[in-house]
């Protein structure tokens, strides 16, 4: 059987000071902020921006046109996916049918969650296998799928 080997790992990255990555990890073309921590298993693609103290947990797939503000937290195996299926089918690379992601600052997105074509509010809480679907514009916290708000969040 004939295949093409291609190894990624690290390529173009530009890392803000004490960065810690576990490997195996795919980055590529990225920008990884100031004091952030990348899980094992991660792939974080081209043209992402994470910002700084920020914590990425394994198996986290983070593709193309995604924003991640400061402070956030994703947990393991949460998914952004950019593909809006406009057509009934995948985009493949069309990228004029990707949408953007922009998470903002101080979100905690819970283990499994899918992240799509959405804009996420400062100081949100995405509960496990939440699929978000739509804006959220409002801090709190969000569950299900799809995601809605399910309370305000209170800070002791």
């Amino acid at each position: 059987m004939d295949y093409i080997k291609k190894t990624i790992g690290i390529v173009d990255v530009k890392f803000g000071p004490n960065v810690t990555i576990v490997h195996p990890a795919n980055l590529y073309g990225c920008d990884i902020g100031a004091n952030c921590f990348i899980g094992p298993f991660v792939e974080i693609q081209k043209g992402v921006k994470i910002g700084k103290n920020c914590k990425v947990q394994s198996h986290a797939f983070i593709c193309e046109q995604v924003t991640i503000g400061d402070d956030c937290f994703i947990s393991h195996g949460v998914k952004f996916v950019n593909d809006k299926f406009v057509n009934g089918r995948p985009a493949g690379g069309i990228k004029e049918l990707w949408g953007e992601i922009t998470v903002g600052n101080h979100v905690s997105i819970g283990t499994n969650a899918t992240i799509l074509p959405v804009r996420i509010a400062d100081h949100v809480v995405i509960g496990a296998g939440s699929v978000v679907t739509k804006d959220i514009t409002k801090s709190g916290i969000y569950a299900g799928n799809p995601a809605r708000y399910i309370k305000e969040i209170v800070e002791k």
